[in-house]
């Protein structure tokens, strides 16, 4: 069974589906779309169980579910599809949020809530969230460098038109500017993409270029093309002004995917990409990553705590999250790296909840404005309690799943020696200042919107209905239930993270120590 091209065609077709559906039938367009994601959810479980039981044949000890067909052979380019743990789980976040932002997203395109544009088309915006799901899922699992570009650029498409068409009062704007950001990082990566093609043997193959010999060189420039283009659409600083206009104004659905997993691509493709395919050039540019990523995640949170609209501060915060995931990236060492992964998913669990509670209150109040707020918890203590849970994820609680993570990619960089003259004690000490920071922006805005007495404004606030509980108790589930036993998530994740260390000739069973050195000394 080509596992992959039918996660893919699957949401492909349920957009068709949903297209075709009469006017008017706007219930059905959302019963239909969520009946596909589910699908999705169901066949992408199967693979990961199918994969952690090791039931599945792996290609070089890593690949599984591999299809590869020849595509466009005078340029060497394949549909070559395949996942080992990183992509698996990425996937997997994909489809666990898809079903979840649909019953999210009910009433977004029908214009009856407060925060919402006037009545668009239902039918065009499930069809959307259905088309997005097919190349988020395309862009992880792809293993040609040239299919890889095809579905990152793709992917801007449909969010472009979910912003610019049912997000806030400045949609066009924050539309554009998204567009323009991704637009020009996707260029420079085209033209890393094709002289690729020169150095790649006449094969875009993802095992193909591994085996190519590049010079450092040349190295040093095709990665400057991937990196940047992946610092932007994580976004790195200073790379990541368009985030906060763009998920502020996009619907609290598109923005959970769009912060969830869309920007993952970016961490995603450097340590899959960058890494491996130009480990020189990696090594080379490490210091300067690492400072961009420790300024991300100081300035991040600083500029979060002066906020205003929440949506925005949730925005700003990703920017501080994204720091540590590249900081664990690029320190090199398997527990930082697998942290780096795991981290991925787990603010993926976290930022939705957080975009997710924060659009069920402006659709209630009408406002995005923390001041607006106060005493929630007084007449909607259900919310509030989710709220709080979330909150307390973004700051890395210790029983919540993303401590797990920012403690793994810390830890990792304090042990790193992975680039011979690089200090990673100094950023990993400044980062740890971010969960302090942290602290500070969440439990602000908590009691500013929660806290106290309730205000007039909110007096009248109803607490979650049956719906809005069901789209947030299964992420609460899963913040809790990995913060508590994350194994099965590394248990997939370390074997294909330590595949990648070898490839960039770093040991993936020692702190960072690189293999070269390990034999020069007998080890």
């Amino acid at each position: 069974m080509p596992w992959l091209t039918t996660l893919m065609a699957v949401p492909v077709l349920g957009a068709i589906g949903v297209a075709l559906l009469p006017k008017g039938s706007d219930r059905a367009v959302k019963q239909l779309a969520l009946l596909v994601s589910l699908v999705v959810l169901a066949l992408t479980l199967a693979m990961t169980f199918m994969f952690w039981r090791g039931s599945v044949p792996l290609t070089d000890g890593r690949w599984a579910f591999e299809e590869t067909y020849s595509w466009i052979p005078s340029f060497g380019v394949h549909y070559a599809v395949a996942v080992d743990g990183v992509a698996l789980v990425l996937i997997a976040l994909s489809a666990v949020l898809v079903p979840i932002v649909i019953l999210a997203s009910w009433h977004d395109a029908d214009g009856t809530g407060a925060d919402n544009p006037p009545k668009r088309s239902v039918k065009t915006y499930f069809s959307l969230l259905l088309v997005l799901e097919a190349m988020m899922i395309g862009v992880f699992a792809a293993t040609d460098v040239f299919l890889f570009y095809v579905f990152f650029e793709a992917m801007l498409i449909p969010m472009y038109f979910m912003i610019g068409s049912y997000g806030g009062a400045q949609r066009s704007y924050a539309a554009v500017k998204f567009l323009l950001y991704s637009l020009f990082g996707g260029l420079l990566m085209l033209v890393a993409v094709i002289a690729l093609y020169g150095v790649g043997n006449g094969s875009f193959l993802f095992t193909d270029l591994l085996k190519a010999q590049i010079d450092p060189t040349t190295q040093k420039w095709l990665f400057l093309g991937f990196f940047i283009a992946f610092a932007i659409k994580a976004p790195l600083w200073p790379f990541h002004t368009w985030l906060p206009d763009a998920a502020a104004q996009a619907p609290a659905g598109a923005a959970v995917l769009l912060v969830g997993v869309l920007d993952k691509v970016g961490t995603y493709g450097m340590l899959r990409l960058c890494l491996e395919l130009f480990p020189d050039a990696s090594k080379f540019f490490t210091p300067l990553v690492l400072v961009l990523a420790v300024v991300g995640i100081v300035y991040g949170a600083i500029v979060a705590i002066g906020q205003t609209d929440m949506k925005r501060l949730i925005a700003y915060t990703s920017v501080s999250h994204f720091g540590f995931i590249a900081l664990g990236v690029f320190a090199m060492t398997q527990t930082s790296a697998a942290g780096a992964t795991l981290y991925m998913v787990n603010h993926g669990f976290s930022t939705g909840a957080l975009f997710l509670i924060a659009g069920f209150l402006i659709y209630r109040r009408g406002s995005a404005y923390i001041a607006d707020y106060g005493g929630v918890q007084k007449v909607a203590p259900v919310l509030a309690g989710a709220f709080l849970i979330a909150g307390l994820s973004a700051l890395s609680l210790p029983g919540l799943s993303p401590f797990v993570s920012e403690l793994m990619v810390l830890v990792g960089t304090f042990s790193s020696n992975a680039v011979e003259g690089v200090n990673y004690i100094v950023p990993a000490v400044i980062a740890t200042t971010g969960v302090i920071l942290a602290a500070i922006y969440v439990l602000w805005m908590y009691k500013r919107v929660a806290g106290g007495p309730a205000t007039e404004a909110v007096s009248g606030m109803k607490d979650l209905n049956i719906r809005e509980r069901l789209v947030i108790a299964p992420l609460i589930a899963l913040l809790i239930g990995f913060g508590l036993f994350p194994k099965p998530l590394l248990d997939v994740i370390n074997p294909a993270v330590g595949t990648t260390l070898a490839n960039v000739s770093v040991n993936e069973s020692g702190p960072g120590t690189p293999v070269a050195e390990q034999e020069g000394t007998g080890e």
